[in-house]
């Protein structure tokens, strides 16, 4: 379950790999960027850009299904009751881009971090759901969350859940396919797609 990840290749070349615009700044390489930071993200609205996030979405606003309010704010969303919560109902779909992301295993104070990253190489396409938060004084903050699925062999020995993982043809259907069709591509990505390294060169000291 994505809580960190990092994107070392530039924002342009992303966005020319995805075939968008790039509509934000490039801040540079993110070594290990965090929930409540700015992010990259790609959406259609009908033409496909990166534009700038809030990794994190404040549910204020929004009611369960028993119409009570939901307070808390979100870094991940399960793919299995997504389509099924009336507090996500309206959300937008988007694709979070990055070079991987990170797990952490054993116990408080002597975790090992390990990074996971694309056997390819280049980036992976996580899904995620967005929408825009109205803030105080009229302030609009767009924001959004990942989706995550079961994990698949190359990840169930560091963590419970993944990032839904999207090929190309995943990320248009995410983007642009009906309801059904969407639901289907959020799956575990087929086993051999990750590698696992320890990562001894990231300060632990953000964290877990």
């Amino acid at each position: 379950m994505p809580g960190r990840y990092f994107l070392e290749i530039p924002l342009k070349s992303v966005a020319e790999g995805l075939g968008a615009a790039l509509d934000c700044s490039d801040p540079g390489p993110r070594p290990d960027a965090a929930p409540g930071e700015q992010v990259a993200a790609l959406i259609a609205d009908p033409d496909r850009r990166l534009i700038e996030m809030r990794w994190s979405m404040v549910m204020s606003g929004r009611v369960n299904a028993r119409g009570r309010p939901v307070m808390e704010t979100i870094v991940n969303a399960r793919s299995e009751t997504l389509f099924d919560k009336s507090a996500f109902q309206g959300v937008r779909r988007a694709v979070l881009p990055v070079g991987g992301w990170y797990e952490w295993t054993g116990k408080k104070g002597s975790k090992t971090r390990w990074r996971m990253a694309p056997v390819a190489g280049g980036i992976l396409n996580f899904a995620a759901i967005w929408d825009v938060w109205q803030g105080p004084g009229g302030v609009e903050v767009p924001q959004l969350a990942t989706v995550t699925v079961a994990p698949n062999a190359d990840v169930e020995a560091y963590h419970h859940r993944m990032p839904a993982l999207l090929d190309a043809a995943g990320v248009a259907t995410w983007l642009d396919g009906a309801e059904p069709e969407a639901a289907a591509v959020l799956a575990p990505a087929p086993a051999g797609t990750v590698t696992v390294t320890e990562a001894r060169d990231v300060q632990a000291a953000r964290g877990h």
